[in-house]
């Protein structure tokens, strides 16, 4: 039987099926406008053009795709615009009738069209040996290696973009050595090298290490519990205990999919940047362009130029990096510094000539524009406006500190030290009462307020928007999905529910064994809050990541939670917070890959296995290098190590689980304590959705439908450690890129938008790796002294001076705490 590829002309649209619909056409223009209200990244307009489009054009449009299906010309990818509307319908399957209209040819955003093929052949070998080879090597090495980076500093961290720039030579070399020879083994003949190396087997061995390259989080749980409670885990416990917490979220992210991967909605941008890299490479838009560079070359140009040009702001002129070039003229004037300082100011220095300050914490040229306003209103309000306000009124007496730091603070202004107040690893009252309260400074407050805001902010703006559809997707699977990428999936046999089920019970059993077989202090009933606490907003926040591609941040929700209901409890804390966050990262972060996995037409059955055995072996292989590591680095975690394993990760995770499990939320932010007036963020938090949602559904052609209050409160979540000269930056390339582009030059921006966002990223990761590994490594590394490396830390943003100075001493704040 001859295989032929399956495409995106399998259902054909003929003139008789085709209803000629204008503008307006009541009800049903007013049904299609209240249908895509809850998605932004649905372009109205371009929509209600289309449906106004005669028949005629739309019957020459498939009768073209018909007539090339024996011969995809994918290059024609290149030339999509908005007039491509005519190729998808706009309402789901479960709620037309059945008529030829009811299944989409092509996505309607042109994210995806710009980087995903609507073009697959299920016949390409994907789990194979070279695959399961590169995939476990690179699985090994990126897990041993961050975990090695991470208990250094200064240190590098290993991404997926190196992996998946460096598989593909070694997969071409694996298909010139490997032997062809077949081999038929219990009724199934298999070989070594099944022919060339694929874009699908690179896609898999890309996966195994992105799943990976964040590590363990159970690593800093053990590492805190060894550094500052004296304890010393067992192996058993320590490999229990990373296991089942990463592979609870992937479990819970599997029982997600119907509401995180099928639906075309569900964009997630961040896919589309790997999908587009992986087309790119692999030459998949077919002849090469004639008119303009190819995406190879183009790509290829960016890399070298990003490359060679991160050796300036990162080696030769740090100063250019940082760029706060106002602090260089008044080096120790202390307001100028804490507005236009990068260290410890606010950053209004507005501009970097560094990518890796721009993309700090997102890549501006993947999150749709209308996500990057609502960050930017959201940072210009609290961090712009009310973050100056608080200090110079000396509001929480944050005068006497930093303007913005991540740490926290005593009486006297230093840096708050957690070993004054513990007595063998346990918080003693007597010596916190002696000692002294703890200090925010302004911007870590003002996260603190936002992080409160913005986890009922999620829930109310879910339940607002998104309550129908989430109901309907109980009901629903992907053979009700009626996009080109969802039926091409249809090819591949499904991971049936219960498979994960099944796996996620397995780790639950695990992680109960693990916190009462040894002495956490957590009990059952609060690893099942913990759980609950997950499965509750994995929904909620992984869409917002899909649609946006916006990370929310729920870790001070979780750590206030376990520390109001396991109260003195450190480790105990410790664990909750990991289960919880854990639980909703993983699943986000499992859905997004497999999502991309849905975009490359990965059998779903190849996804699971190579993600369930790539965490697998990544936690086994991270809880024996940090074992090693403790065991033979001497000094380790402390602050003179010789070779710069000072464990500073760690070190703040220590110092956050005693002052959230030793200290405790009740003396920080209960009602009279000095930091209480935080609270009220929850109330604005689970009010602002209100007023916006009936806007938008009053107006809803109005740019109302594009405010999106969760993404404005945890847009700003990264500040500090960030600045706002990486929040300005990183919404000026934005706005050139995302909207200015996009909207005056939308050709060029299908074609090479992506492609450029995945160059300058990898750039300045071989830029990094080469600077440290040949530079800063070796023999203590190579420094250049000289005022473009000095003057910008010789300044008062540098030193952390504050706007008043306590006098020797003396003390400021509350008498009683």
């Amino acid at each position: 039987m001859e295989h032929r590829a399956f495409n995106s002309a399998t259902n054909v649209v003929g003139p008789s099926s085709v209803r000629r619909r204008g503008v307006p056409d009541v009800p049903e223009d007013v049904d299609f406008l209240m249908e895509h209200l809850n998605d932004p990244n649905f372009d109205y307009h371009s929509e209600l053009q289309s449906l106004s489009d005669s028949s005629t054009e739309v019957f020459e449009l498939e009768k073209k795709k018909v007539s090339d299906a024996g011969s995809v010309r994918l290059s024609e990818f290149d030339v999509q615009s908005r007039s491509e509307s005519t190729r998808y319908s706009t309402t789901s399957r479960t709620e037309t009738q059945d008529t030829a209209l009811d299944y989409d040819d092509e996505s309607p955003y042109p994210e995806v069209r710009a980087a995903v093929s609507s073009v697959d052949d299920p016949t390409i070998p994907v789990n194979t040996f070279r695959a399961w080879l590169l995939g476990l090597f690179y699985t090994i090495a990126v897990s041993a290696l961050n975990q090695i980076f991470s208990m250094r500093y200064p240190s590098v961290f290993i991404t997926s973009i190196v992996p998946l720039l460096t598989a593909l030579p070694l997969g071409k070399a694996l298909e010139r050595i490997l032997p062809t020879t077949r081999f038929p083994t219990f009724g199934y003949t298999w070989t070594l090298n099944p022919g060339p190396f694929n874009i699908k087997e690179h896609v898999l061995i890309t996966i195994m290490a992105s799943v990976v390259s964040n590590g363990a989080y159970a690593t800093d749980i053990v590492a805190t519990q060894r550094l500052l409670y004296n304890e010393m885990p067992s192996r058993s416990y320590q490999i229990t205990l990373a296991i089942s917490m990463q592979l609870l979220g992937f479990s819970l992210g599997g029982l997600l999919r119907r509401f995180l991967v099928y639906p075309s909605s569900m964009i997630f941008p961040g896919a589309l940047v790997n999908s587009a890299l992986f087309n790119t490479l692999h030459k998949a838009y077919g002849k090469p362009d004639r008119r303009h560079i190819s995406r190879e070359k183009f790509f290829a140009i960016v890399v070298a130029c990003s490359c060679t040009w991160y050796f300036v702001p990162g080696f030769l002129w740090t100063g250019l990096s940082v760029f706060n070039w106002v602090c260089w003229i008044a080096p120790n004037n202390v307001v100028v510094n804490t507005l236009f300082g990068t260290s410890t100011g606010l950053g209004m220095g507005i501009f970097t000539f560094d990518w890796s300050m721009i993309s700090f914490f997102a890549n501006p040229l993947i999150a749709p524009w209308w996500s990057e306003v609502n960050t930017a209103v959201g940072f210009f309000i609290f961090f712009w406006m009310l973050a100056p306000i608080l200090y110079y009124t000396n509001s929480f007496y944050t005068s006497y500190l930093p303007m913005s730091a991540l740490i926290t603070f005593d009486n006297t202004g230093m840096p708050f030290n957690v070993t004054q107040i513990v007595t063998n690893g346990v918080l003693d009252i007597a010596k916190y009462e002696a000692y002294s309260p703890v200090f925010l400074p302004t911007t870590l407050a003002i996260a603190y307020g936002v992080a409160f805001a913005a986890f009922p902010s999620i829930v109310v703006h879910t339940i607002l928007w998104y309550r129908r559809d989430i109901v309907k997707r109980f009901r629903s699977n992907l053979e009700d999905e009626r996009d080109v990428h969802s039926r091409l999936m249809q090819a591949y046999a499904g991971v049936p529910q219960w498979w994960y089920g099944l796996l996620g019970i397995t780790m639950m059993i695990l992680l109960f064994v693990a916190v009462e077989v040894y002495p956490t202090e957590l009990p059952i009933w609060a690893v099942c809050v913990a759980m609950f606490l997950a499965s509750l907003m994995a929904v909620p926040v992984g869409m917002i990541q899909a649609i946006t591609n916006q990370q929310v941040g729920l870790t001070i929700i979780y750590e206030l939670i376990a520390g109001f209901i396991l109260a003195g409890k450190p480790v105990a804390v410790m664990i909750f917070k990991g289960v919880a966050f854990m639980g909703t990262v993983q699943a986000v972060t499992f859905a997004g890959d497999m999502k991309l996995g849905h975009y490359m037409k990965i059998p779903p059955r190849s996804m699971f296995l190579a993600q369930v055995i790539a965490t697998f072996v990544s936690c086994i292989v991270v809880t024996l290098v940090q074992d090693w590591m403790f065991a033979n680095i001497v000094d380790i975690c402390e602050p003179h190590q010789p070779q710069y394993f000072t464990c500073p990760g760690t070190t703040t995770f220590a110092t956050s689980s005693l002052l959230w499990g030793g200290i405790g939320p009740q003396r920080i932010f209960s009602p009279g304590a000095m930091y209480s007036p935080l609270l009220w963020f929850f109330f604005f938090g689970a009010v602002l959705p209100i007023p916006f949602y009936y806007l938008a559904r009053r107006f809803p052609l109005s740019y109302w439908r594009y405010i999106n209050i969760p993404v404005f409160f945890t847009g700003i979540g990264f500040m500090p450690p960030a600045t706002g000269i990486n929040y300005v930056s990183w919404f000026v390339v934005g706005f050139i890129f995302q909207w200015f582009m996009r909207r005056y030059h939308f050709r060029w921006w299908m074609r090479y938008n992506y492609i450029l966002a995945a160059g300058l990223d990898a750039g300045v990761a071989v830029g990094i790796l080469f600077i440290f590994f040949f530079l800063q490594l070796p023999k203590g590394g190579v420094t250049l002294n000289w005022w473009g490396n000095t003057a910008w830390q010789n300044t008062a943003d540098a030193l952390g001076t504050p706007f008043r100075v306590v006098p020797p001493g003396q003390t400021f704040g509350p008498s009683k705490w």
